[in-house]
């Protein structure tokens, strides 16, 4: 996908639920985009986190919405007055100008939920991805829970895309250091049960990102984006998910930790690796 590539806002549809206050448009190229501003209430580094984050997760093989650059006129926002975001003193007016959009990702036959009976976990075609997102979410400060969608469609089973990027490498002001558990999925269950071969294969996908299309994409970056905030979170996470002792010390303690929270301290899974707790413990702090 070109990231390059700019649509334009054309039809509000209508707003939406999120500390963010997204909106929901129609775009120039047809279809549908959740749109989130510049001056967003919750920081300045929202929409990079969404740009790079979105792209951090196709990397390491994730389903993830498509995304725009999507530029909104000073007249979509002056005509559509329920696009402002609110505030404690008030309405505040959307800053016009090159926003990100995340495009909807449910086709008129799919069905799409954001969230997921637990009942149905085990019909999550993807539901070992959870792993992987929980390792580039902790070991990028993500101070916000993982978020998914859940689209099932014409064909057998669900598939989770990941959204929802914008509090990583810091959070929204690049400047949170949050405890482990803060980016955890809601209902611990979605992961699933682990072994040695799933600890291996997360960390060799994790090993195999390549920087240098990420790199790319930062620098495709509309310039007003790229604050110096944003960038230094990106580069901590880099740092760290390329120390291969910090990755494989991240991977086992938080494969330990999700199963206890799951099972409970006396786990198969648990007494089997409790020997390496303390010193997976100290790791978790993540030096930068």
């Amino acid at each position: 996908m070109k990231q390059s590539k700019c649509v334009t806002a054309l039809e509000f549809v209508r707003k939406l639920r999120g500390g963010s206050q997204p909106i929901l448009v129609k775009a120039s190229d047809g279809f549908l985009y959740v749109v989130k501003f510049q001056n967003s209430l919750q920081g300045p580094n929202i929409l990079f986190n969404e740009a790079v984050g979105t792209e951090l997760f196709r990397r390491s093989d994730l389903l993830v919405p498509e995304w725009r650059v999507i530029r909104v006129s000073r007249e979509f926002i002056t005509s559509n007055p329920d696009c402002w975001m609110e505030t404690e003193h008030g309405l505040q007016r959307p800053k016009a100008g090159l926003c990100f959009g995340s495009r909807i990702v449910n086709k008129e036959s799919d069905s799409a939920f954001e969230t997921l009976a637990g009942t149905s976990f085990s019909r999550i075609n993807n539901r070992k991805s959870f792993w992987t997102a929980r390792i580039l979410d902790v070991m990028g400060d993500n101070a916000d829970n993982c978020q998914a969608i859940f689209l099932e469609g014409a064909a057998q089973g669900i598939d989770a895309y990941f959204i929802d990027h914008g509090h990583l490498f810091g959070g929204a002001h690049g400047t949170s250091s949050p405890q482990f558990r803060a980016s955890e999925y809601l209902d611990a269950r979605i992961y699933t049960d682990a072994c040695q071969q799933d600890i291996d294969k997360v960390t060799t996908t994790i090993q195999n990102i390549d920087f240098k299309k990420l790199d790319r994409v930062i620098r495709g970056l509309p310039a007003c984006w790229k604050k110096a905030s944003a960038i230094s979170g990106f580069e901590r996470f880099r740092r760290r998910i390329t120390d291969k002792k910090q990755l494989g010390d991240a991977v086992s303690f938080l494969f330990v930790m999700t199963e206890q929270t799951k099972k409970g301290p006396q786990s198969a899974f648990v007494k089997m690796r409790e020997q390496i707790r303390t010193q997976e413990a100290v790791s978790l702090r993540l030096a930068a």
